[in-house]
């Protein structure tokens, strides 16, 4: 999989750029404040998605890994694709999302074409809780992506295996044990 990119700005599109890198050229999409700030023939580096369907795959490039994660968490939710979950990305910073969702405002996120009340609802129904202070726990959302993924693979699906993380103490915070304390739950 292709996780980090480093390379010069070749081409700029309004949703996508394309950045060459020793030779290969890469369509990466990604967030409107990163395209408007990145300066064909410069280099940059991106944290990277590839999101692989039957017919197409597709490379999504953030500036962090913060925004990196917060967008795998979208698309691990039901019904949110790359695309709409860029959408979301687009709208506002990421801590201010962080906090609309913490605080239950679907205002920031009912903005994105294709997000209607109840699908606002059910991403804040799903991430709630997934943003803390720091200094409150050591679990990122990294690791709860990963804690996820993890329980995906063993067969468990999106919604299963987010309601057993949801009831994992807050004290356990390495990915492994999450998953453990998890399967628990499901009764394995």
């Amino acid at each position: 999989m292709i996780s980090y990119l480093t390379g010069t700005v070749i081409h700029k599109d309004d949703k996508y750029l394309v950045l060459d890198v020793q030779g290969v050229g890469y369509k990466i999409f990604t967030t409107l404040p990163l395209l408007e700030s990145s300066t064909l023939d410069k280099t940059i580096s991106l944290w990277t998605h590839l999101a692989v369907r039957e017919d197409s795959m597709t490379l999504y490039g953030f500036q962090g890994k913060d925004e990196l994660s917060f967008f795998e968490l979208l698309i691990s939710i039901s019904g949110i694709g790359p695309k709409t979950a860029l959408g979301v990305l687009n709208v506002s910073s990421l801590p201010a999302l962080r906090k609309a969702v913490s605080s239950g405002d679907t205002s920031h996120l009912t903005k994105v074409s294709g997000i209607g009340r109840k699908i606002a609802d059910k991403i804040v129904l799903e991430l709630r809780g997934k943003f803390i202070d720091e200094g409150e726990t050591d679990i990122t959302l990294r690791d709860e992506v990963d804690a996820l993924e993890a329980l995906k693979s063993l067969g468990y699906n999106p919604h299963e295996a987010r309601e057993a993380l949801k009831q994992v103490p807050k004290e356990i915070t390495s990915t492994s044990a999450r998953v453990k304390s998890a399967l628990k739950s499901l009764g394995k």
